[in-house]
């Protein structure tokens, strides 16, 4: 867990034991659903601790942690595996976690991961953000919709601004492109009725590459036609 708790710290986050044994226990059903069903492709150790766990935690960087603490409502948008959003729950478990995925083999694995951690207050959704983003129950309700290599930033923005609450804001877990696309989505961010706060960069342990945070508060309510009807958003970016 070195490596973890090592670069947690150098993020400015303190792990405790019950947080390393909710980890190893992530890990370990990781690995054992990954036997059955494609849920990632890193499985080693430490490609596990750095790039799914330790990359995920980088986004208190751009989150208060307090914030979260204090019962955030949060959706995690193609969340895939549970990531940024279970290792997020982990370190912050009074935040309302929702986590939304389109494949369901992967939402399966999700709510027995959720049982399995014994985490209060998150729940797996099989859904596409589209459909999400025009549901009343979750349109503009949350406080966070959180996002890792889901989609180019111009599509993107359209996932997530409209499930955010006006003062809520988006945060997109970006590469060394990020400063180019958040410029490609301007006119899609000001459209959904977003603003861009920063771009926060990530340096982690054990990776070389230099990562981003893209935070985008809501500024003005989405207009009621975004999110546009699945692949809309993909197809023809607001560009």
């Amino acid at each position: 867990m070195q490596p973890l708790v090592v670069g947690a710290r150098e993020l400015g986050i303190v792990l405790r034991e019950e947080h390393l044994a909710a980890f190893e226990a992530c890990y370990n059903e990781l690995v054992g659903w990954n036997q059955r069903f494609n849920l990632t492709a890193i499985t080693d150790w430490n490609g596990v601790l750095i790039r799914h766990f330790l990359d995920s935690l980088s986004c208190l960087l751009g989150i208060p942690q307090a914030e979260l603490a204090s019962g955030a409502r949060v959706i995690d948008v193609g969340t895939g595996a549970g990531y940024p959003g279970i290792p997020l729950k982990i370190v912050c478990p009074g935040m309302r976690l929702t986590l939304l995925e389109a494949t369901g083999k992967k939402v399966t694995f999700l709510e027995h991961l959720v049982n399995r951690l014994g985490m209060e207050r998150a729940r797996a959704i099989h859904a596409r953000s589209e459909e999400l983003g025009q549901d009343p129950t979750h349109r503009e309700q949350y406080d966070w919709a959180v996002a890792r290599a889901v989609a180019k930033m111009p599509t993107l923005v359209e996932y997530l601004l409209p499930l955010v609450r006006v003062g809520g804001a988006i945060l997109a877990q970006k590469g060394e492109d990020a400063a180019a696309e958040v410029q490609e989505a301007e006119e899609a961010i000001s459209t959904l009725g977003g603003d861009v706060r920063q771009l926060v960069p990530v340096e982690l342990r054990g990776l070389a590459e230099t990562r981003y945070l893209v935070v985008i508060e809501k500024v003005a309510p989405s207009p009621q036609r975004y999110p546009r009807r699945p692949g809309m958003p993909s197809k023809r970016p607001l560009v």
